[in-house]
């Protein structure tokens, strides 16, 4: 709204999983680097490019000293409605720029931004490999999140998409048909959006309903089905605020069910633990022992599975939350 005020997605986060994990055990190897094949057939490169460059060419530019701003914050998005029809064109501004790619004002750019989200893609990219492999189940634990960043623009805290850059990567090592399960508290638009024209994709998202004033406001409804090919393989269930384990559940279910009527051969699951009850960011009241459930239920499916970390703000829980759920997910 205009006003700083402290980010809740912070470097903690991943710290507090990574402990957890390591505290129980698990196999923790270190990413591999990975070229920008995949990444370029999830997003535009000129999405990819002004991620790399933007901050440089803001703090190059005279806006830092005209205003006191060190991160970069779009004031201008060339919404459908502010162009009505009119051509799209590349602005020399940086500041005006910002806006054709990032389009809300919570999402900043500073220093170590592009670093972070191109190594998530690393993280992601090498949990596929593990997967790819022969493994049943591999675990990215990246930050920042990435379901709501479209094909050519980011925001939501998102930058790219780690959750589709992980389909489009099981696409490419040979499957047929890969089904991406969310979690998180919030619709990921972005995820839904890259597939939503594609048939060898399945999107299904269980969120908390965004009619009821919940980000990410524009999208997540039920009636949206997919388009053109893609018709069929979008399915979106959005629960009222409060909703628990049991409805939350039974939306689990739900998405597994399609995923199995898809005839999916590997399975993404965009795992948000946000819709927990402490959770700041969401009005679900989702329990360890309903996070628990869904990865068992998950594991049912018997799929070559990815889990890639999108939301979860919670500090004290984030790592335990994550944890039930793998070891409900590594239930086979």
């Amino acid at each position: 709204m205009g006003v700083r005020t402290p980010g809740t997605e912070v470097a903690a986060r991943a710290e507090r999983i990574e402990e957890a994990l390591r505290a129980s055990a698990y196999d923790v190897r270190e990413a591999v680097a990975h070229d920008d094949d995949v990444l370029l057939r999830v997003h535009d490169p000129r999405l990819v490019e002004h991620l790399r460059t933007v901050y440089d060419r803001w703090l190059a530019s005279p806006i830092p000293g005209l205003v006191g701003q060190d991160r970069v914050v779009p004031y201008l998005m060339p919404t459908a409605g502010m162009l009505d029809g009119l051509p799209e064109r590349e602005p020399v501004a940086v500041h005006a720029a910002a806006g054709r790619y990032c389009y809300d004002t919570m999402t900043l750019v500073g220093p170590g931004t592009w670093e972070a989200v191109r190594g998530a893609v690393d993280v992601t990219l090498t949990a596929v490999d593990v997967v790819v492999a022969g493994e049943p189940l591999a675990y990215a634990l990246v930050r920042p999140p990435g379901h709501h960043v479209t094909k050519a623009a980011y925001g939501g805290s998102c930058y790219l998409n780690t959750a589709a850059v992980a389909a489009q990567a099981l696409r490419d090592a040979g499957h047929a048909r890969v089904a991406v399960v969310d979690l998180d508290a919030h619709h990921g638009n972005g995820t839904q959006a890259i597939f939503y024209d594609r048939a060898d994709v399945h999107y299904g998202s269980l969120h908390v309903d965004p009619g009821a004033g919940w980000f990410p406001h524009y999208a997540g409804f039920g009636d949206e089905r997919g388009r053109g090919r893609g018709v069929g393989a979008n399915l979106n269930i959005a629960l009222p605020e409060g909703t628990g384990d049991e409805h939350w559940l039974e939306g689990v279910d739900h998405l597994a069910d399609a995923v199995s009527a898809f005839g999916a051969s590997a399975l993404v699951v965009s795992l948000g633990v946000d819709a927990a009850a402490a959770d700041p960011e969401s009005p679900l009241q989702i329990t360890h022992e309903g996070y628990a459930a869904a990865g068992r239920r998950l594991a049912a499916l018997g799929l070559p599975t990815v889990a890639v970390q999108e939301g979860g703000y919670h500090l004290e829980t984030i790592g335990s939350l994550v944890e039930v759920t793998l070891h409900g997910l590594a239930a086979r």
